[in-house]
């Protein structure tokens, strides 16, 4: 009897869901569950546009409001999955997020989300992304399928443009 195929994707996710929970456990990393949101506090960034602590957008399918984390900073909370129309602009994942999206808001991934594992290309478009803080500044990070996103229009991201070739020991050049 054979085994069921892993997919290079699945264990990616798992390995770093399991580096997280050990940084954290290991407290190299605080926790960033929002505090209280203060009405005239720091602005939450959306798709480079500024809003008020506690006001809430809507995107994908889903409720985002913006508080406080634990260290001042803004942060958009994932409040839940609602059915209505989105209020902000979702142009993807296509770029670096500093300066126009904060910690917590998601996008639908792009070609600039591409990476390699060994040298199977996996497509940036497949995912949604999330705004987090790296250390030194901001990044996007996979946190599911691209199923979980709703495209009002239907219109989901194209494909990438790249192949495997450009996959080169697991990087992609």
């Amino acid at each position: 009897m054979s085994k069921p195929a892993v997919s290079s994707r699945s264990v990616v996710r798992t390995l770093l869901a399991v580096t997280a929970a050990a940084l954290v456990g290991a407290g190299f990393a605080g926790p960033i569950t929002p505090a209280s949101a203060d009405a005239g506090g720091v602005p939450c960034l959306w798709a480079g546009g500024a809003h008020r602590q506690g006001s809430t957008v809507y995107a994908g399918g889903w409720a985002f409001t913006c508080r406080l984390d634990n260290y001042g900073g803004a942060r958009w909370s994932r409040d839940g999955a609602v059915g209505r129309h989105s209020t902000v602009p979702n142009p993807g994942a296509t770029g670096n997020p500093a300066g126009a999206f904060s910690p917590g808001a998601r996008q639908p991934g792009s070609s600039y989300n591409d990476y390699c594992v060994g040298s199977q290309l996996i497509d940036g478009a497949e995912d949604i992304y999330e705004v987090v803080p790296n250390g030194s500044g901001l990044m996007w990070r996979s946190v599911g399928p691209i199923t979980f996103w709703d495209f009002e229009s239907g219109r989901q991201p194209s494909p990438t443009w790249r192949t495997g070739s450009l996959c080169v020991d697991g990087v992609l050049i």
